[in-house]
């Protein structure tokens, strides 16, 4: 289902210009209700990540269980572009 309107965190255009700086692709999704904010593309692996503006917000019902249910790749909440810079450039964990 598609929002017609949502909130985007004041930090999110940071996060996306630092991804998009070092060649990562970034497509925005937090239209989408109950998913994720942004799907990022970099070496050749993909990542989900919910942004959000502090540890203090938490995720709403429809994102966690989203997150409870996703069998993907794994499901990232980050709030500075530091953080989202780290997932994105740490060596793959080995598959389980």
């Amino acid at each position: 289902m598609l929002r017609t309107a949502s909130r985007v965190d004041a930090n999110q255009p940071a996060i996306v210009e630092r991804l998009r700086a070092i060649g990562a692709s970034v497509l925005h999704v937090h239209q989408l209700k109950n998913c994720f904010d942004i799907l990022v593309g970099y070496r050749g692996r993909t990542f989900l990540m919910e942004i959000k503006a502090s540890e203090k917000d938490k995720l709403t019902a429809g994102e966690a269980e989203f997150k409870r249910t996703w069998r993907g790749s794994e499901y990232h909440i980050v709030y500075t572009p530091d953080q989202a810079m780290a997932i994105i450039t740490a060596p793959p964990k080995p598959p389980h």
